[in-house]
């Protein structure tokens, strides 16, 4: 069977196991499993630290898993990204006491606190940035700068309250954009399964991404009205029995739903329907 290996706990946690389970797979029922297999799938899912899963992976303990773009490239583990999965986002930034640092380019001496330190030297390297020291820090990382171990800290943002609570100011530009990623290990051909599995996260990602507008238009109009919703690849037109008007179905993305519905409208277009997709496979 093909080993995955979930994040157990965490942000990735809980969104990974729906996509999972939207994808067809088996969910465990306690969250103390640390083993689930799902042979009528052929998948065996293994429940990690997310931080681990890349190490996992690229040991070859395990064929591919769930984790975070920063979380792989930080483990510097011999795995790479397969799949991106759409949730999960985040940047990773620099922040500093505000008015203290305001360019990258000022981090020369500077001492830096970070969970991910094998990413901020990495990032420091390609600019030919030496800091005096980059700092380990598991959590708490915007307290170091206040109980003074460090200058600047390198974390995770998603809405920045936190770092301003602290008092702190995001400068320069994202070190890394993230996102919840399947990996797979690096310089080995994709295993046996995972091509299934990629097609199944795919259709779920897609399904969430779009949805399917039908609606009537005069035949006259249709030109028209295709062009406001070309579709996946094209959209679906049918006569209706009155030899006047015809069908049209296509695929939209969901956040252009009520645009879309809008310019419909004004094309000439009636009885204009929108439906979710619960999987798709294209």
């Amino acid at each position: 069977m093909l080993r995955i290996a979930v994040p157990n706990k965490g942000s990735l946690s809980g969104p990974a196991s729906d996509m999972l389970r939207e994808a067809g797979y088996r969910q465990r029922r306690d969250t103390r499993e640390l083993v689930l297999a799902d042979p009528d799938n052929g998948v065996e899912f293994f429940f990690l630290r997310p931080r681990d899963v890349a190490v996992y992976v690229g040991s070859g303990t395990v064929d591919a898993g769930i984790t975070g773009r920063d979380l792989l490239l930080d483990s510097g583990a011999d795995a790479v990204e397969h799949l991106p999965l759409r949730f999960a986002g985040s940047t990773f930034r620099f922040a500093a006491p505000a008015g203290t640092v305001t360019e990258v380019s000022q981090l020369a001496g500077k001492r830096i606190a970070s969970s991910y330190t094998t990413l901020v030297r990495a990032h420091l390297a390609t600019k030919g940035i030496e800091p005096a020291a980059v700092v380990h820090l598991d959590g708490a990382v915007e307290s170091s700068v206040r109980l003074g171990v460090a200058d600047v800290i390198a974390d995770v943002v998603e809405t920045g309250t936190t770092l301003r609570a602290a008092g702190l100011e995001i400068f320069g530009e994202p070190i890394l954009r993230s996102e919840a990623v399947l990996v797979r290990r690096t310089g080995e051909e994709p295993p046996a399964g995972l091509e299934v599995v990629t097609r199944r996260l795919q259709g779920v990602i897609t399904a969430h991404e779009y949805v399917l507008m039908d609606y009537d238009v005069p035949v006259e109009l249709v030109d028209a009205a295709v062009a406001v919703t070309p579709g996946f690849e094209s959209p679906t037109v049918s006569p209706l029995h009155n030899g006047e008007s015809a069908a049209v179905r296509a695929m939209v993305r969901r956040g252009d739903t009520n645009r879309v519905m809008d310019a419909l409208y004004e094309v000439g277009a009636r009885g204009i329907i929108v439906t979710s997709i619960h999987a798709c496979r294209l």
